[in-house]
């Protein structure tokens, strides 16, 4: 009876397919919307679009377990004496087949679906429930691959437990894609990973290395794997040049203006694109070309936000900072960014009680600045969904328009990325309400509503000597802190208060 039940239970998708496809067509039985069959039938297509998403997700929680069911059953069946490699390998090699698949792409398929149907409960289940994607799941499988068995299920829960507190208006990381939701389980791992994220660090430095890599057309890959400051340094800077260079008679786009002051930057004779050695952050400073004439204007900055507990800035815990457009770095990193000046870089340090943005470093405090990088700390990037657009090149946005009675607050502005922020005035997309820590929504012509991505702030580590509570000042500003008596009170209040 399996076999006909398989073969019926097949049967009725395909029937159900064609059903759907006829719908889409508008060949149904019956139009979506008498009153108006066009826009009813544009908005039944939305429908079915998410329905066949979340069917597409059960039925890749089906195949995880068919494949492992499979691998489990061919290793019980297989001769006795025979190698567990070659039964792997056999195993990889039918599913591949039946998948039309590679062989590393088989066995990175088994691996996943493995993860899932041994440690990761909650992602199988959330994936035979449609609210996740394959994709998601197979994030999930890469971030806790190297977690223990306690710290895997702690991942899961966190992301996934219905029971976790999160805000209402937070995007699940099923409302997400799956490049978002990578970010951040990186960050969640990278700052409960047991081993230290600095000595991580020091391994991948000794990994560091240069990539290339052939394309189609006549075109190739070239990129770099190193210090995640030198990375974001030298991105944000390529964009910015890249920015200032645009005009009404500049042709190239963003985009190929940056390629073209990369490729410039390392092809031209001597040192001119050399960052200097006691500056690795990439402050501006470069040494003039043979010609006498700098590659690049020392005059470009590209202004980056080192997010950094305040004990870790001491040097009293090793908890991970925070850099912007990136995520979790190393606290030895975030202290030589802010000890020697990197003048691209600014500090912002978190209250100790709550994990929240406490101050901007005072040698960028202005109003109009300061309230751009408290929409940069609250958003992280583009707040459209799905958007991975760097808070760098975003712009300030009224929620609310100034001439409707909108006010220039924290609660009335986004940062939408130039291509958002032109969909947002040209057509019917509108962003929703946001508040001093929670970006913005937004809601699409159709009406329907899309929850934004929201920062995942968390409670920085007391060291043992600073285990005593600080209260805030009653009455007092969020930037303030009462800090009491006590042998670490004038280091503390130099840190909180001091030059930056």
């Amino acid at each position: 009876m399996g076999s006909e039940a398989v073969a019926k239970a097949f049967a009725d998708i395909r029937a159900a397919l064609a059903v759907l496809n006829a719908e889409v067509d508008g060949c149904g039985s019956e139009p979506f919307s008498a009153a108006d069959p066009l826009a009813g039938l544009a908005d039944g297509s939305l429908d079915i679009l998410a329905a066949a998403a979340a069917v597409e997700a059960g039925v890749a929680g089906l195949k995880a377990r068919a494949a492992m069911k499979y691998a489990d059953t061919a290793h019980t069946l297989a001769p006795p004496g025979m190698p567990v490699q070659a039964q792997e390998m056999a195993v990889a090699a039918e599913i591949g087949c039946v998948l039309a698949l590679g062989p590393r792409a088989a066995s990175a398929f088994l691996s996943v679906s493995h993860a899932l149907t041994t440690t990761l409960p909650l992602t199988l289940a959330a994936l035979h429930a449609g609210t996740i994607s394959w994709q998601h799941a197979r994030v999930m499988a890469d971030e806790a691959a190297t977690l223990d068995a306690a710290g895997a299920a702690a991942l899961e829960a966190h992301f996934l437990d219905p029971d976790t507190p999160r805000p209402a208006g937070a995007a699940t990381i099923g409302e997400m894609p799956a490049h978002r939701f990578k970010h951040k389980a990186r960050t969640w791992r990278e700052r409960h990973h047991p081993e230290s994220i600095g000595k991580r660090h020091a391994k991948g430095v000794a990994d560091r290395r240069v990539e290339y890599r052939p394309d189609q057309d006549g075109m190739a890959w070239l990129s770099a794997c190193l210090p995640a400051d030198q990375a974001i340094a030298g991105w944000n800077r390529l964009t910015a040049l890249s920015r200032a260079a645009q005009g009404p008679t500049e042709p190239r786009t963003l985009t190929q203006l940056s390629a073209d002051h990369f490729a410039q930057a390392i092809l031209t004779s001597g040192t001119s694109a050399t960052f200097h050695a006691d500056n690795s952050a990439g402050n501006g400073e470069e040494a003039s070309d043979s010609d006498g004439a700098g590659l690049l204007s020392p005059g470009i900055r590209a202004q980056v936000l080192v997010t950094v507990p305040v004990f870790s800035l001491m040097g009293l815990t090793e908890e991970p900072a925070v850099l912007d457009g990136f995520g979790p770095i190393p606290a030895s990193m975030a202290r030589d960014l802010v000890a020697n000046g990197a003048d691209s870089f600014y500090r912002v340090l978190v209250d100790p009680r709550d994990g929240a943005p406490l101050e901007i470093g005072r040698s960028s405090y202005r109003v109009t600045k300061a309230m751009r990088n408290w929409l940069r700390l609250r958003d992280g990037q583009c707040p459209f969904p799905g958007c991975s657009n760097p808070s760098l090149d975003n712009e300030a946005d009224h929620l609310l328009a100034w001439h409707h009675g909108g006010t220039t607050g924290i609660s009335n502005l986004g940062q939408p990325c130039p291509k958002h922020h032109k969909l947002r005035h040209t057509t019917g997309w509108t962003p929703t309400p946001a508040t001093k820590n929670q970006p913005p929504g937004w809601t699409s012509p159709t009406g329907r509503h899309y929850k934004s991505e929201h920062q995942d702030w968390e409670p920085p580590h007391w060291p043992e000597s600073a285990l005593s509570a600080m209260p805030a000042q009653p009455g007092g500003h969020a930037d303030y802190l009462y800090i009491p008596r006590s042998p670490g009170e004038e280091n503390l209040h130099r840190v909180l208060y001091g030059s930056s």
